[in-house]
């Protein structure tokens, strides 16, 4: 059963016939059997005390819409269905209705130990009364026991108080806290958000259950509901090297350069065999690098005493760098408390070119601006370690980026191979083919992100090399010598670029020259030398969001 609603401005009135329900999201491709392992890609994941499984079978309870000034949001509300059992629900799902297929989860729990006398799982005391829409649908926070916490949000669609059967609390230390992610429907005081672990990176144990929270205050600091932990310390679900070269092999990229693209990806080792030199501060000759990289210094931090620059002669056919060489470089590491792998893809090439900004209607290819020695970039993708299933994609580009749900991605025809677009000069990776503008899209000025296919491609599906995964343990892959160097890839810039920017703003009008220069990134002015994928925050913590 279900309800519907639709708010307009302060008032309600009941749709007048039903949407169509959401299908589930499927992959273009069957996936693969996946070489065994240890607990990859069983279906349930263990978390020490209890053990979880995805569930992703739902019954709408609940849809309902929202207008403010011309602007329709609309969001849908399911309880799981067909759990496991002797599994128990933890909270039911939201999305909102825009168009896309359901594409959620929520984890399903069960003790792995029933006769504990610390129970991992109580049922609730009772439940508190969120809201409730005028169409008699209900909010429910489950109110858990001493030395509990709820983990999820309950929805009916009648006044009645749902049954303690319905759901279960989890034990305080078996859970981490949780934050407000990403706004899913808001009427009036009333919000209802995703939410994600608050501490997320590769040493954290935070696991989402999936559910989300809602609120009639627009307080999101104060959480009244948890995240799961990981407390089982072998994180046995992420998948074995075996498994990563299966997963590379069935989901690796397909990245495309733009046809008119320079500078073009190489190998680490192409770069330094054709002649690479390592500078040291107050040395004015630079030493050339070896072609491992053996010869840099290795640890420490960036501290600007060391950096790797073009070599003297020939440095401009370095510089367009070497498609047959290159390869793509893979670091896998666990996320979101190990539920999830994270598969991330780095790329690199010699030289990044100069920018092109966009004024209004007028296209102004820069110089020298935007320039910079060692350009390093990346993507990520991210793997449910409950099926080996693709969940989403990270592009990353310039200093921000962002998420990708897998049904928004494009892929090589008849595989499960996404399509990673890398922008002219910039190697910013995006989804689809276009024009991307990194500035100011209402007034139409900033610098240009170009994406198209060509015949310039690099298949990361084979042309790839691991060279990080830390949870296998020591041994299992070697780190090269060159991914150890903390310092720069390219020396410090400071562009003369006053004269070039002058010219630009002469030709705006009056009402925009005062913000032109807030417009355009910090890199258009002048950088610092590039560091390599160990020195980026995404290293060790989950990609920006």
């Amino acid at each position: 059963m279900f309800c519907d609603c639709f708010y307009w401005n302060k008032g309600i009135s009941e749709l007048e016939s039903e949407s169509s329900e959401s299908e589930p999201f499927s992959l273009p491709a069957p996936l693969p059997r996946w070489p065994q392992g240890r607990d990859f890609a069983t279906g349930r994941i263990n978390l020490g005390e209890i053990q979880v499984v995805k569930v992703t079978e739902f019954d709408r309870v609940w849809k309902c819409g929202t207008s403010r000034r011309g602007k329709s949001t609309r969001a849908s509300f399911y309880k799981p269905v067909n759990i496991p059992e002797g599994f128990h629900c933890l909270g039911h799902y939201s999305q909102p209705n825009n168009n896309q297929p359901l594409k959620g989860f929520v984890l399903a729990a069960r003790a792995n130990d029933p006769d504990n006398h610390l129970p991992p799982l109580k049922k609730p005391v009772d439940y508190t009364l969120v809201w409730s829409s005028d169409s008699d649908c209900n909010f429910w926070l489950p109110n858990p026991p001493a030395g509990y916490k709820a983990v999820g949000v309950i929805v009916t669609d009648g006044s009645e108080q749902p049954e303690v059967e319905e759901v279960r609390c989890v034990r305080e230390d078996l859970t981490e806290s949780c934050e407000t992610d990403q706004i899913i429907l808001g009427v009036g005081s009333f919000n209802v958000w995703t939410t994600k672990p608050s501490e997320r990176g590769i040493w954290s144990r935070g696991v989402s259950v999936g559910s989300f929270f809602c609120s009639t205050n627009n307080n999101k600091a104060a959480m009244n509901i948890s995240c799961l932990k990981n407390l089982d310390p072998s994180l046995r679900a992420m998948p074995s090297l075996d498994q990563i070269h299966a997963l590379i092999q069935h989901y690796g990229p397909t990245v495309y350069f733009h046809p008119e693209e320079t500078y073009m990806p190489s190998s680490v080792p192409w770069f330094f065999k054709n002649g690479a030199l390592l500078y040291r501060f107050g040395i004015p000759q630079g030493e050339p690098v070896n072609y491992t990289g053996s010869n840099l210094p290795a640890g420490g931090e960036n501290d600007g005493t060391f950096w790797i620059d073009l070599p003297q002669d020939d440095d401009e056919e370095v510089k367009k760098g070497n498609l047959e060489s290159s390869e793509l470089y893979v670091h896998v590491k666990p996320a979101l408390g190990g539920i999830f792998t994270d598969i991330v893809m780095w790329i690199f090439c010699p030289f990044n070119g100069p920018a092109t900004l966009k004024i209004g209607l007028l296209t102004v290819p820069m110089n020298r601006i935007g320039e910079h020695v060692g350009d390093w970039e990346h993507f990520t993708f991210r793997i449910s370690n409950f099926d080996g299933e693709l969940t989403q994609m990270f592009f990353s580009q310039h200093s921000g980026g962002g998420w990708v749900d897998a049904s928004d991605l494009e892929f090589v025809k008849g595989s499960n191979r996404p399509v990673v677009y890398s922008s002219k000069h910039g190697h910013a990776s995006f989804p689809h083919p276009g024009m991307y503008l990194q500035g100011s899209s209402k007034l139409g000025i900033g610098v240009r992100n170009d994406v198209a296919k060509s015949e310039y491609v690099v298949d990361s599906s084979r042309r790839y090399r691991v060279v990080a995964a830390e949870y296998l343990g020591e041994g299992v892959v070697t780190e090269p010598c060159w991914l150890q160097y903390m310092r720069e890839w390219g020396p410090t810039l400071v562009y003369d670029s006053a004269a070039e920017i002058d010219k630009i703003v002469n030709l705006l009008p009056l009402i925009v020259r005062y913000s032109i220069e807030n417009l355009f990134p910090i890199a258009l002015y002048g950088e610092e030398g590039p560091t390599g994928p160990k020195e980026k925050d995404n290293w060790e913590g989950d990609e920006m969001c």
